[in-house]
């Protein structure tokens, strides 16, 4: 089986979407990540729905977790607030994840050989250098465990 009979419609952001729509898009469709584009329409990267949860803590949080049980849950309130200006690449990690980028006619096996090298949850499938779709990991799981 090919790339491009895997891959599925996908939502994308631009670097300089929105941080907040990111996040709903995210939460609404309970996506693993977010296929990130640039300008002229060409992945770039993943934007992991961890990435956006790890900037709405603090970092002294993340730093000694157990302070987290004495916070309130006001914090969780203002995840709008922290997200609103902000666009995705103020989101991103400094070193952003590598996207697993494949062909449109790889097989199941290299695609997945692409994700696991890569420990991505996202291929971008191109097809002479256009994004066609994307292959989540649970969509390869689905395949790879279907009775033949």
């Amino acid at each position: 089986m090919h790339a491009a009979v895997m891959a599925e419609k996908f939502p994308v952001v631009r670097l300089d979407s929105l941080a907040l729509q990111a996040a709903r898009l995210l939460a609404g469709n309970r996506l693993p990540g977010l296929v990130v584009i640039t300008a002229d329409g060409r992945p770039y990267t993943v934007l992991p729905a961890s990435d956006v949860v790890k900037f709405l803590v603090p970092a002294y949080v993340q730093e000694a977790p157990t302070l987290a049980a004495v916070l309130s849950e006001s914090m969780a309130d203002r995840a709008a607030d922290k997200l609103g200006g902000k666009t995705v690449r103020d989101v991103l990690s400094t070193r952003p994840s590598e996207l697993a980028v494949v062909e449109h006619d790889d097989n199941i096996v290299e695609v997945a050989a692409t994700m696991a090298r890569l420990r991505c949850p996202l291929a971008a499938v191109l097809r002479d250098g256009t994004m066609i779709g994307v292959i989540t990991a649970s969509r390869l799981l689905e395949l790879v465990l279907a009775p033949h």
